[in-house]
């Protein structure tokens, strides 16, 4: 199983990034799929989650409006288009897969990718 998360890198504010996040190894279909991020000395916080489907999609208070997250099947491949960058955007992002109905000590993280937020 590989996730592998690219995209990140230092912005300034009121920029754009595109993180993207490729999956192998799993029946990518059949999971729903969330960034989190976290911020040195803060705990690791939900940003955006889209179904297996992609026929819902559910974003934290903070990123509402500025934030996207899609999916596309066909390239096994889950985004988060993030525009109005802010400093406190600033963390390291993470892909996660989660299969509905298993417990979550199954799911499948990436490694991270670094987003500055700074001018």
């Amino acid at each position: 199983v590989q996730v592998v998360e690219s995209g990140g890198g230092l912005v300034q504010p009121g920029g754009s990034l595109r993180l993207s996040c490729a999956a192998s190894g799993f029946t990518f279909s059949s999971y729903d799929m969330s960034w989190y991020r976290q911020a040195p000395g803060k705990e690791r916080e939900l940003v955006a989650t889209i179904t297996s489907v992609g026929d819902s999609t559910n974003y934290a208070d903070s990123v509402k409006g500025r934030f996207t997250i899609s999916r596309d099947n066909a390239k096994i491949t889950v985004y988060l288009q993030m525009n109005s960058l802010k400093p406190e955007d600033t963390a390291v992002y993470f892909c996660n897969a989660h299969r509905r109905g298993t417990n979550r000590i199954r799911d499948y993280w990436g490694q991270g990718t670094q987003v500055t937020v700074s001018s």
